[in-house]
């Protein structure tokens, strides 16, 4: 799902409410030791962001889909300008970048598990799972974080 402009803010119990981050959408599929990471546009992005493809190696599940917005955090604030400096042709520029300013990988949704597709699930289910899978594999994770949502 992507955000959408409206008129007003819809109501109801059927609404989920989560900040926009200003970031890189970003998939994560992981098999094993296998990591590979997808902008919305189906365009790699490990080599870009090797920093959240290494903290997503280090979550202890083995096998997962996760959907979520790359930022990179510089003095308090998120800085879109240090996420675009990352797309550099030159491999030792981006492992410098990514040493200075390390990307922080957002979560918001949880769309497979163990060969399991959560696909058709719904929204409100996926993030019950989406907590639980946070709970069991964010506390040895670095800059991996869950999105708020009301």
């Amino acid at each position: 799902m992507e955000t959408r402009s409206v008129d007003e803010i819809p109501t109801g119990d059927e609404w989920q409410y989560e900040p926009k981050w200003d970031g890189f959408r970003c998939l994560a599929f992981r098999d094993r030791d296998k990591i590979f990471l997808q902008s919305k546009n189906g365009q790699p992005l490990a080599r870009y962001f090797p920093d959240v493809a290494d903290n997503v190696a280090k979550l202890p599940q083995q096998q997962f889909v996760l959907d979520g917005e790359l930022v990179i955090p510089v003095r308090g604030a998120l800085s879109f300008d240090e996420l675009q400096l990352r797309l550099h042709p030159a491999a030792s520029r981006v492992q410098k970048l990514a040493a200075a300013h390390p990307a922080t990988y957002i979560l918001f949704d949880l769309l497979a598990e163990n060969g399991k597709s959560y696909l058709k699930q719904p929204l409100r289910e996926r993030r019950r799972l989406l907590e639980k899978f946070a709970g069991s594999n964010f506390r040895s994770a670095k800059n991996v974080r869950l999105s708020p949502a009301t």
